[in-house]
């Protein structure tokens, strides 16, 4: 393990990310908010930080092995999560205990969206400014950007990218060099990010709204700059565009590269792709379902209201982004459990959107559907084909042992959470939130998650960890494998 080589490279990781507190500082500056200077002692205290860790292992250099990737995407999760708290802590207004600050660190870094803040509207603009940016930042993940920026300083990129990216199949490279991949991917993203919040401001919302809200949209976030979300806006174009932003958002970036390829929008990339195929499916039936149940009950006065609720939460929730128009969680109980189990397919591979992913819901039925054939002919043999290309064994082996161990670490997560004196509604829906990286829950952390317990607090912290690392990211360091040399 190269452990020196490890620190050196986290080093310039924290003295990196402690340059994105300027952008709230300038913020603090531009609306004269008063919040500017814990952000501008961040910045130094980073940097200085950074430089600690850096200097003394300048020089060491050497080729990185695919567990020191694991363990530099891990190191830089925790340390920038927690780097990420210092400003929260140090702000007066939100006054947050040490652990708020570091929960809402990680809820912004790790895309959750879960908050324990009251009171956004009355918060300092560079605060809200900064929740938002750190969502942007984790969205795509800022390792990505750093593998596309590192190789000039000597750094290789490929162990960091393939513990970075989500999905089952972590191979495949849009283009040859692995900084050439990490710079369209953020060419992609910040395009997206751009195009939502001129969406966005034609709709109505202010400048600093747009900006704030395309950041969350396009990372499927969730935080907002106001107390009631996107209902704050109370506008149905507002609700459309994030439904339209949100649905790209939760598709493989990949595919949209290759769309874009060739100078034009080319629609067969993404009607060939079966996850692609498959999340359509489930999206409009995810609807139909949430619209047929809510007409029923006679929820709204108008079908337009109707129709427009249910595509807005059916899509904010099952692509695990959180934003809320109404309080959802006092509709007929069957469809917030609904929502809420959606969400533990949430978005594609390759995607800003968490969740076990599409593509493994879609390989776990395909070897469903393998067995059940097996039984009524046991000599046969059946291979598992995503589209014309049939899957080595192995991949399939690898989703079970991931659907295995996020059920695994489900289970323990809300057993340690009952154990803290949650109930158990509360306890399931705080660790399918945070472990999904969706946001609201049920029961006690429908609106916010400032009224649990500090334990509970730490517990889905590391909820949040499992959940935006895949868990065998995460995972795998626990194992006495790992370490040995």
């Amino acid at each position: 393990m190269q452990f020196r080589s490890i620190t050196r490279i986290v080093g310039l990781l924290l003295a990196l990310f402690s340059i994105t507190m300027l952008a709230p500082a300038l913020v603090a500056f531009i609306y004269r908010d008063g919040a500017g200077y814990p952000f501008v002692l961040t910045f130094f205290l980073l940097l200085a930080g950074g430089g600690l860790l850096w200097f003394p292992n300048r020089n060491y250099r050497h080729e990185l092995k695919a567990r020191d990737g694991f363990l530099i995407v891990v190191l830089f999760w925790t340390v920038i999560g927690s780097a990420g708290s210092v400003p929260l802590m140090l702000s007066e207004q939100p006054d947050l205990s040490v652990s708020e600050a570091f929960f809402e660190s990680f809820s912004g870094l790790t895309t959750t969206g879960a908050t324990v803040i009251v009171g956004l509207d009355e918060l300092p603009k560079a605060i809200l400014f900064y929740r938002q940016l750190l969502q942007w930042l984790g969205g795509m993940g800022i390792i990505v950007l750093a593998v596309a920026i590192l190789p000039v300083l000597g750094i290789g990129g490929m162990q960091l990218y393939r513990a970075e990216i989500p999905g089952p199949v972590k191979d495949t490279k849009m283009t040859p060099r692995i900084a050439e991949t990490a710079k369209v991917l953020w060419y992609i993203y910040l395009t997206l990010t751009v195009s939502c919040a001129l969406a966005y401001w034609l709709a109505g919302m202010s400048a600093f709204d747009a900006i704030g809200h395309s950041f969350s949209t396009v990372a499927i976030g969730g935080f907002s700059t106001h107390d009631a979300s996107i209902g704050h806006f109370d506008s149905t174009a507002v609700n459309l565009i994030t439904v339209v932003f949100l649905l790209i958002s939760a598709c493989n970036f990949s595919l949209h590269f290759a769309a874009f390829a060739n100078n034009g929008l080319n629609l067969k990339f993404y009607l060939r792709d079966p996850e692609f195929r498959a999340f359509l499916v489930i999206q409009l039936l995810l609807w139909l379902v949430v619209f047929a149940m809510l007409s029923g009950h006679q929820v709204y006065n108008s079908s337009t209201e109707t129709f427009t609720q249910a595509l807005f939460q059916s899509v904010s929730i099952s692509t695990t982004a959180g934003y809320t128009t109404t309080t959802f969680a006092h509709w007929p109980l069957f469809l917030p459990v609904l929502l809420l189990f959606s969400s533990f397919i949430g978005g594609c591979a390759g995607s800003t959107g968490g969740g076990m992913k599409v593509i493994r819901i879609l390989l776990l039925s395909l070897q469903g559907t393998r067995e059940l054939k097996r039984l009524v002919h046991p000599r046969a043999v059946y291979t598992i084909k995503v589209g014309n290309k049939a899957l080595r064994q192995q991949v399939v082996d690898a989703v079970w042992g991931f659907f295995s161990a996020y059920a695994l670490v489900f289970v323990i997560c809300m057993l340690a959470l009952i154990a803290t004196g949650i109930e158990e509604l509360t306890a399931f829906s705080a660790v399918a939130a945070t472990l999904n990286n969706l946001g609201p829950g049920l029961g006690e952390v429908a609106a916010h998650f400032g009224d649990i317990n500090d334990t509970a607090k730490w517990v889905l912290i590391l909820a949040m960890l499992f959940g935006r690392l895949e868990i065998f990211t995460l995972l795998v360091l626990f194992t006495p494998t790992f370490w040995r040399s």
